[in-house]
């Protein structure tokens, strides 16, 4: 092993030693240290700390210079910065799972269960949280993250990273000031930050919805390829009754409802160690239905700062329930090519899904796109295939399913 090479290595195992107070684990671990160039005998690190404020990057800078130092043979010593490694990354649309978080109502804990959800599922895989609550951006606050925020080499945004969980905000992108945007500004911004976000390919997406039924949140649900919806609520009728309305939004965009967490359900007595409602008389169960996934009390337990990968035992459950409701949810998945009669007079229609089914072969699927109910159509093919000498309840059950205000999918099989 040449010198060089060797006191490489001396510098690595230096670093190592070098805890990041936000992950507890070495810098090396945390994803910090990009490279170690060594010639002869002067040392340069590279150093991804984009996820830093300007203050705790000059101490992280001052900390890694230090312990180069003190590496023996070490003759000078320099640290920079690395930008954020840009290989593999993708776009929303790519990313496999996509669950959002809503509320009809401000202040009933929403993104305090976006963001606590998103750290739970952050312990068995890879998790990004978009806060597109973009008058409200508070899941910086709550993860104690800042900006700024760096691009790729193609000027897309990089989200930034708590504990190895990618968070993107509109928090991050400002100073602090007030979001006094107008209606179009919004929804140019947050369609910018949905389609540039070059985010590092994460399995899941946790969304935190803007409150109510705004322009944003439309924005959201027709450029988003949400999986599911989680709604927070709180026991009191009025939010269960905006709750029950909201929901028909979503399932007119096609966007499955896994169902409702309902938080301020209760709170324990110290004195007499007793669950007492937190709004008596209501039972939002009734209201609502939806299943129910949790009940969260009003509780200093659940107030505490998120962390990725770890989250409170209410947070853990929830995170189970809504992945076992999101493989509960059958979704028709399309091939690159189907058969689009979005915007066609009624006539080529019938010519155009005539011509595709009747060039299946047996056995084969065909799947339609459509911009209104798609259920005549199917009717048609069971009329096609009567006609084709086969009896009627020889084709299965042809499958429809909403997926937007104009949008439609349709699968039936060539009997």
């Amino acid at each position: 092993m040449n010198s060089e090479t060797q006191l490489q290595d001396d510098v690595e195992t230096a670093l190592r030693a070098v805890e990041d107070s936000r992950t507890g684990t070495n810098v090396f671990e945390a994803g910090l240290i990009a490279d170690i160039e060594v010639e002869d005998n002067a040392v340069t690190v590279g150093a991804d700390l984009h996820q830093f404020d300007p203050r705790t990057t000059d101490e992280v800078m001052r900390t890694l210079l230090a312990a180069v130092h003190d590496v023996p043979g070490v003759e000078s010593a320099h640290v920079e910065p690395a930008g954020p490694d840009t290989d593999g990354r993708v776009s929303i649309a790519e990313i496999d799972t996509v669950v959002a978080v809503a509320s009809t109502k401000g202040g009933v804990g929403k993104t305090t269960v976006a963001t606590q959800l998103a750290c739970a599922l952050a312990a068995d895989r890879e998790v990004g949280l978009f806060d597109a609550d973009i008058f409200g951006p508070n899941v910086p606050s709550l993860l104690d993250v800042d900006g700024p925020i760096l691009s790729d080499d193609e000027d897309n945004p990089i989200p930034a990273t708590v504990g190895g969980m990618e968070v993107m905000s509109v928090g991050l992108m400002t100073e602090g000031g007030p979001l006094a945007w107008r209606g179009a500004m919004a929804h140019d911004a947050l369609s910018d930050l949905f389609a540039d976000t070059a985010w590092d390919d994460p399995d899941t997406l946790v969304i935190d919805l803007p409150p109510g039924t705004s322009d944003v949140l439309l924005t959201t649900l027709q450029e988003v390829p949400i999986d599911g919806v989680v709604f927070v609520t709180t026991p009191f009728h009025t939010s269960v009754e905006d709750t029950r309305r909201s929901r028909r939004l979503f399932e007119e965009n096609g966007v499955p409802v896994l169902g409702t967490v309902v938080n301020m359900d209760h709170f324990v007595c110290e004195g007499c160690d007793r669950d007492h409602d937190m709004f008596p008389g209501q039972s939002p169960s009734e209201g609502l239905d939806v299943p129910v996934l949790a009940r969260l009390p009003f509780s200093p337990d659940l107030q505490t700062r998120p962390e990725p990968e770890t989250a409170p035992e209410a947070f853990v459950a929830l995170a189970e329930t809504v992945t076992d409701r999101l493989e509960a949810v059958e979704r028709l998945e399309l091939p690159d090519d189907p058969v689009d009669i979005r915007g066609l007079e009624a006539q080529k229609r019938v010519e155009r899904v005539r011509e595709a089914f009747e060039g299946l072969d047996s056995g084969e699927p065909l799947y339609l796109v459509s911009d209104r109910d798609p259920t005549p159509v199917g009717e048609f093919l069971t009329d096609l295939a009567g006609r084709e000498g086969e009896p009627t309840d020889a084709l299965p059950e042809f499958t429809v399913e909403r997926r937007g205000l104009e949008k439609w999918v349709l699968r039936a099989v060539h009997p």
